[in-house]
């Protein structure tokens, strides 16, 4: 897996929209963190546009993307926002000059497409906070781990165990994102291989049967079959029907997860909420679920 370099000062980052349209007032307070960081910072035609409820057309979108994918200056790419739309262009890109000058791209939700297909084409990309909003009330702590990420400081996180948890220790490189995105791309030429690795889950207003209906798909695909183990994030406002379904998301991920032995950790900070920690994804890193703590590291994964 291929790992762009490490971001230093006086480098350039780009911002484009690959999903919902944004307002270009909500991302300046982003570009100046991002210039206190030491970097210059390159706005793209789609922060800018408006097609409907998409930062311009999908031919605008997969443009701009392209311009930034191909420019050797710029070394990071975020997207602005998520919400969707990033999937709509992802089979019309070419790689060919990003392969050979890669960069970090940024992003999650609806980005998670894109993670999965720069992850089936072998390079580290990062799960984190986006520019809209870089400056939320408490996301302090998401916005230094994308910092620190970019900046090569070695990652290692430590959360407070939960009740559902199961013990064990798993190594393996780090995959996932959005539950309903990661179910998207079953079937397509970027379906996420998840064999040996380690699965990370979240999702955002989704119905509690839907949340059902994309582990059942994950699992009659096999895709949890042979993890190395599992990570449950934020599931944040959930919907039900009139009828009930009955059972709470993690209580959903538990019953399709039982039969498997790897170590499965729930609540980690990861997700639609202000605790969203960045994911290196596609990098080797270890899992330690034990009853006093959880820790994801890449400190452990060196250890002998």
């Amino acid at each position: 897996m291929i790992r762009p370099a490490t971001l230093q000062k006086g480098d350039i980052v780009g911002i484009v929209g690959l999903a919902c349209k944004i307002d270009i007032t909500q991302i300046l307070p982003a570009v100046a963190v991002l210039e206190q960081w030491g970097l210059n910072v390159i706005l793209g035609e789609s922060v800018y546009s408006a097609y409907h409820q998409f930062a311009g057309n999908d031919e605008l979108r997969r443009d701009d993307f392209q311009k930034m994918l191909d420019n050797q200056d710029i070394k990071a790419i975020f997207s602005a926002r998520g919400g969707y739309g990033s999937s709509r262009i992802l089979g019309q890109l070419d790689y060919s000059q990003f392969a050979q000058n890669p960069k970090w791209i940024i992003g999650f939700s609806d980005i998670t497409a894109v993670h999965g297909q720069l992850h089936r084409l072998g390079f580290e990309s990062l799960h984190a906070t986006m520019p809209k909003l870089f400056t939320q009330i408490g996301g302090e702590f998401s916005l230094e781990s994308l910092r620190k990420c970019l900046f090569g400081e070695a990652l290692n996180y430590q959360i407070t165990p939960h009740c559902f948890n199961r013990l064990g220790q798993a190594k393996g490189r780090l995959i996932g994102g959005n539950l309903c995105l990661v179910a998207h791309l079953l079937g397509s030429d970027d379906e996420m291989d998840s064999d040996g690795k380690i699965l990370f889950l979240e999702d955002v207003s989704e119905y509690l049967y839907a949340i059902d209906r994309f582990m059942v798909q994950l699992k009659r695909a096999k895709k949890l079959d042979k993890l190395a183990g599992l990570i449950v994030g934020h599931f944040s406002e959930t919907q039900d029907n009139a009828v009930p379904f009955g059972k709470s998301p993690y209580e959903i991920i538990q019953e399709h997860v039982q039969d498997f032995d790897y170590p499965v950790c729930y609540g980690f900070s990861v997700g639609h909420e202000p605790d969203n920690w960045a994911m290196p994804c596609g990098r080797n890193l270890t899992l330690v679920v034990e009853e006093n703590q959880v820790i994801l590291s890449e400190k452990l994964y060196l250890m002998k």
